[in-house]
């Protein structure tokens, strides 16, 4: 790999890169739509996309910034007769060490290229998936994880999805790592949405809780979307990385490999994958399939999980408040507890004759799987009242969250919110004050953005 450097406003370098032993060959049609730069061509998810893996260790949580920041960022795909390269202009010098790619992050950038092919391929080029129907989606999930290599049949059940925000504060960080640490004492593995905070903080712990037991095959999987990458670019620890086409491909791509759940404290996009496990869990198809899940945080976080609670019973119920625990400053009880819930899973799966490594039992309805478009029109039209099942008013509460996370991070919510103005949210009044008071309390605590930076809500909620 060749590289020379270029001082911008922002130090940049110029490098071509080399695979090392995958994806080494593409087809001609292949390179030439990762060139196209129409709106048709694969160009610009795929710019965007690697950019965000560049800028690994970058404190942004705003995808626009950092597309503005390098806005003169380039990656093109180079055929050569003995295979492909990449070649970068203008890319975040952060990326490099004496002039060469950090090892893991150009396993990253190829990671990226292989789930951008692919999707677009083998999930939307063939017509073998139905990206209509429930079974079909629930298919393309399993093949891109697949094709990832996420799904080892041979592994035990030992994998926790630990969700919580990106913009955490420094002792609810370290708060993560402690129960991350305990978890990997016991042999638990990590998956997370990749980025910082609550998802950095797991895997850190993970992996010395591992080294301590000499576990030398610790996964540490970032499971990511196009849409949310820009903001939450994958820390260093993650040693697995997928690319999911949007979020609620990559949503079930959590649910589907999770043998348990972990929630530290967060923000909108913790309360909307919250949101959406449970929709999933009040479901009556699922009522007797085991899955742990456990909330937790530091003592003084200790309110945070006090207003989800709250929420959740006033707008779901006590059904949904017994689906999970919580567990405050006793990272050594929840390792215990989500331990223990992983073993019924175990005996559950081997009862029942399902896989280890992917949840096909799990009954995962229409509602959480169709992609939602957060545009004003969508997020004003939103059915939140409670003339309908749980599990169906928690789909369209996980919406509402899922917008004023564009709004606030997604380049694409952004720039709709300076057009047309603020997303308007409203349903019955038995709704909207909850929700008023949940996200009123997440500005409060400063879980809206980076700690020091000024929230400017994208949202109103009309009473």
């Amino acid at each position: 790999m060749e590289a020379e450097g270029a001082r911008m406003k922002y130090e940049v370098i110029d490098a071509r890169i080399t695979p090392e032993g995958h994806l080494d060959v593409l087809s001609q049609l292949e390179v030439a739509k990762l060139r196209d730069t129409s709106q048709g061509g694969l160009y610009h998810i795929f710019r965007n996309c690697s950019l965000a893996v560049l800028n690994c260790g970058g404190h942004l949580d705003d995808g626009r910034e950092l597309l503005e920041r390098y806005r003169d960022f380039d990656i093109r795909v180079v055929q050569q007769e003995r295979g492909i390269k990449l070649e970068v202009k203008n890319a975040p010098a952060t990326a490099f060490v004496d002039g060469r790619m950090v090892k893991g992050i150009s396993e990253h950038l190829f990671a990226v290229l292989r789930d951008v092919v692919y999707v677009n391929d083998e999930i939307h080029g063939t017509g073998r998936f139905d990206l209509n129907d429930s079974e079909g989606i629930t298919n393309a999930v399993f093949h891109i994880l697949r094709n990832a290599g996420v799904l080892q049949p041979n592994l035990n059940t030992n994998m926790v999805v630990c969700w919580g925000g990106h913009s955490i504060e420094r002792g609810e960080y370290e708060y993560t790592k402690e129960v991350g640490h305990e978890m990997g004492l016991r042999g638990l593995n990590i998956c997370t949405g990749c980025g910082p905070g609550s998802m950095k903080g797991p895997m850190k712990g993970a992996t010395i809780g591992h080294a301590k037991q000499r576990i030398n095959t610790g996964r540490y999987l970032g499971i990511s979307e196009p849409g949310i990458i820009a903001a939450e670019s994958p820390n260093p620890i993650v040693n697995e990385l997928v690319i999911m086409p949007y979020i609620e491909k990559r949503l079930e791509a959590f649910v589907r490999t999770a043998h348990g759940v972990v929630v530290f404290p967060g923000g909108a996009g913790t309360a909307e994958e919250i949101l959406y496990l449970l929709g999933i869990l009040l479901h009556p198809d699922n009522k007797d399939i085991p899955f742990p899940l456990i909330f937790t945080g530091p003592a003084h976080a200790a309110e945070y999980f006090k207003g989800i609670d709250a929420f959740i019973g006033e707008t779901l119920g006590r059904q949904a408040q017994a689906l999970y625990k919580i567990i405050i400053d006793d990272p050594v009880l929840v390792a215990r507890e989500i331990q223990a819930g992983i073993q019924g899973v175990r005996s559950f799966r081997r009862e029942k004759s399902d896989a280890y490594y992917f949840n096909w039992l799990l009954t995962i309805d229409e509602a959480f799987q169709k992609p939602f478009d957060p545009t004003h029109e969508n997020m004003a039209s939103l059915a939140l009242h409670k003339d309908q099942d749980a599990h169906l008013l928690a789909a369209n509460l996980r919406r509402a969250f899922s917008g004023v996370v564009a709004g606030n991070v997604k380049d694409e919510g952004i720039r709709a919110i300076e057009e047309k103005g603020l997303f308007e949210i409203c349903g019955d009044h038995s709704i909207m004050e909850p929700l008023d008071s949940l996200l009123t309390s997440f500005v409060q605590q400063h879980r809206m953005k980076l700690p020091g930076r000024k929230y400017t809500p994208c949202y109103r909620v009309i009473k």
